[in-house]
């Protein structure tokens, strides 16, 4: 495909706008239809903050499903699974135990790495070509390691030592003091000064600020629907009424789901809903380097004057309200590891739930839909891949890469 299309992207999250700002800078007229009264208000809104680009991993590895029987026997633990009379869960979770193996897991980090790089290249040049105003900061990111044998592990991990290196307690601390009462508790961290942070939301605002100054572009409130149309393509409409269109790009996240079913499209998307606080610290409690705690799957990025902290994977729900115990958990465990860091108990609870894939690996990909493309399936790396995938979706729609993703 090459030339200039009209080009319908639906979903408004980051996912979505990122590609429909990559299309339009090619020339290409883009449509966006969100649901939702705003953009960005769903998995997009309050999450880690980190732009993790060295840590892209899959959950599915070799000794996950050990360690996860562990996390679900244990109180208050990171990981909690509701099992429920849902074929589409037992789907999901076969297939996710399939990829626990080490050969898969890194066949599927090498992809995102991939992705993940070079969605960090283009964003500098989306900053250069002044798009702000979302508290981007390169700090680094520390990975705090508890446990000596998983810090060995990861340790030995590390291809890269001039991007990455290990660190002694000691030295963890020298990075970051904000984490100087964990010394005793440390086994040691990795280091990557080039990391970055951000925030999320306002990148979708600065996103729409970068859209709505380009001619070809607009955003459509509306509920979209899919459905089999003539000639191997498919017909698109908002709240019940046909829209015209060249290409269609399914950028919805969880929502892909229902939007593909009446297609015969089955995504392996599964919702893993994870918490946020955002709060301001006391003086002085800030950390500056975006920093993980690994061994609590906790993570703690500075964004302005406000410190974001999220964590926790609950598997079996699709209710977005936060769990009071949950947030209890989270509340007791950064006054345990970073005392102060709630201030004077005024945080934003939030919950949102990660469109992820068995694998790990998004989907960016044609169908058997001519004119229908996805981009989703992203999980808790949303923010992390959102630019790479907008440029692999830019290579499959000029005809230049017609390789699939996930």
């Amino acid at each position: 495909m090459a030339g200039r299309r009209t080009i319908t992207i639906i979903g408004g999250g980051v996912i979505g706008l990122t590609a429909a700002y990559t299309l339009v800078r090619e020339g290409h007229e883009i449509t966006l239809i969100e649901r939702g009264e705003d953009i960005g208000q769903e998995a997009s809104f309050a999450n880690g903050g980190q732009l993790s680009y060295r840590y892209v991993s899959p959950l599915a590895d070799a000794g996950v499903t050990r360690d996860a029987l562990g996390w679900l026997l244990r109180p208050h633990s990171p990981i909690a699974l509701r099992l429920r009379a849902d074929p589409g869960q037992w789907r999901w979770l076969l297939a996710f135990l399939l990829a626990c193996n080490r050969r898969t897991n890194r066949e599927n980090a090498a992809i995102l790495l991939d992705l993940a790089l070079s969605g960090q290249t283009e964003l500098q040049v989306w900053r250069n070509a002044g798009l702000e105003d979302f508290l981007w900061r390169r700090p680094g990111k520390l990975v705090l390691y508890r446990t000596a044998s998983i810090f060995r592990k990861a340790a030995r991990s590390i291809t890269d030592p001039a991007r990455q290196r290990a660190l002694s307690p000691t030295e963890c601390v020298a990075v970051e003091p904000a984490f100087a009462g964990l010394q005793p508790r440390l086994a040691g961290g990795l280091f990557s000064p080039e990391d970055e942070v951000g925030d999320c939301f306002l990148f979708c605002k600065a996103l729409r600020k970068a859209l709505a100054a380009q001619p070809g572009f607009r955003l459509v409130r509306g509920t979209a629907g899919l459905t089999p149309g003539m000639g191997g393509r498919c017909t698109v409409s908002v709240d019940g009424q046909p829209f015209e269109t060249d290409l269609v790009i399914l950028a919805a996240g969880l929502a892909s789901r229902a939007l593909g079913r009446p297609l015969g499209l089955d995504l392996p998307l599964y919702g893993l809903k994870g918490y946020s606080l955002t709060t301001r610290p006391q003086p002085g409690i800030l950390p500056s380097v975006s920093v993980t705690d690994y061994d609590n799957r906790v993570v703690y990025a500075g964004l302005g004057d406000r410190l974001r902290v999220a964590a926790m994977v609950d598997i079996g729900t699709e209710e977005t309200t936060p769990d009071p115990r949950r947030l209890a958990d989270l509340r007791a465990l950064v006054a345990a590891t970073l005392p102060g860091a709630l201030g004077q108990g005024e945080d934003a609870p939030w919950a949102g739930l990660r469109p992820a894939t068995p694998t790990g690996v998004p989907i960016i990909a044609r169908t058997r839909y001519d004119n229908l493309l996805l981009n989703v399936g992203h999980g808790a790396l949303g923010f992390t891949l959102s630019v790479g995938s907008a440029l692999r979706l830019k290579e499959i729609v000029a005809g230049a890469d017609d390789r699939a993703i996930g």
